[in-house]
């Protein structure tokens, strides 16, 4: 049995990400209430969580795992209320994180940890949504899918306390990941910053016209894996769901990721790019 105190996950916001911590949070035993305002959004998780529960049978499950303890429902008050951990997993906007987390800090008991998944967004930046108590707001940054890949960024931010941070640490390892604690807030956090510089020279080496195309480059890179476990090419698209590569450049701020400058997705080769998923979970 999961000998963490932490019994009851609420997932707000059920996409590419916040799916796949569902199925992860399940398979250790736990009891999860998703939250998603999306149109068929319940439907639409519990198929993602049938997908993978194959793989995570093979990798070995919780006694107590199941699909059956997921519970969803429309109203994120309600999903936090009983709950004695939170993973956000909502769209990458100032205004959106704020009024979403002035929800989440009225609704979930005190002690809570509200755990953002989010990638670009520091923990100061989202714990302005919180007047009540933004000690327990934090970064747990999942790499990506978060049901197979272990590590977990958590970040604490300038008002976060360090109980919050020390419970966050406890949790994610009593479920099976290997969180690193950042001793400060930074955009990108660490492991996206590492990989920013091999994502770089990827897209600079298609948009140069190398001799290399960019099916080349993903074939070499999965040989020079990165801190994922996978080449840039690879990992972004799985990153990005249905959507692929695509989804990923259309969806995220790459800022911090290219030196301050921004590229489109020009010159992406047709075949890379697809349609987005609808959803609330847009990291």
């Amino acid at each position: 049995m999961n000998e963490s105190p932490v019994k009851r996950v609420a997932i707000v916001g059920t996409g590419v990400i916040g799916a796949s911590w569902a199925a992860h949070f399940l398979a250790h035993g736990l009891d999860v209430v998703a939250t998603d305002p999306a149109p068929g959004a319940e439907n639409q998780l519990r198929a993602d969580v049938q997908a993978c529960w194959p793989l995570l049978e093979q990798l070995g499950l919780t006694d107590g795992a199941s699909p059956d303890r997921l519970s969803f429902t429309g109203d994120p008050a309600a999903a936090v209320a009983d709950a004695d951990f939170v993973q956000e997993n909502g769209p990458e906007r100032e205004d959106v994180k704020h009024a979403l987390f002035d929800v989440l800090d009225g609704a979930a008991a005190p002690g809570v940890v509200l755990a953002s998944s989010s990638s670009g967004l520091l923990p100061s930046v989202i714990a302005r949504g919180c007047s009540r108590h933004p000690e327990r707001v934090l970064i747990g940054h999942p790499f990506n899918p978060p049901h197979l890949i272990p590590l977990v960024e958590v970040v604490p931010g300038e008002k976060t306390s360090a109980e919050a941070a020390t419970a966050a640490m406890a949790f994610y390892t009593a479920v099976g990941k290997r969180p690193i604690l950042l001793r400060r807030e930074l955009p990108g956090h660490v492991a996206n910053r590492l990989q920013a510089a091999l994502w770089r020279e990827a897209y600079s080496l298609v948009e140069r016209g190398s001799r290399a195309s960019a099916t080349s480059i993903r074939d070499l890179a999965r040989t020079w894996p990165t801190l994922g476990g996978a080449g840039p090419f690879v990992n972004q698209h799985l990153s990005g769901g249905p959507g692929g590569l695509a989804h990923v450049l259309e969806h995220s701020d790459r800022r911090w990721s290219t030196g301050g400058r921004t590229s489109g997705t020009r010159s992406l080769p047709p075949s890379s790019r697809g349609s987005s998923s609808p959803g609330w979970m847009r990291n």
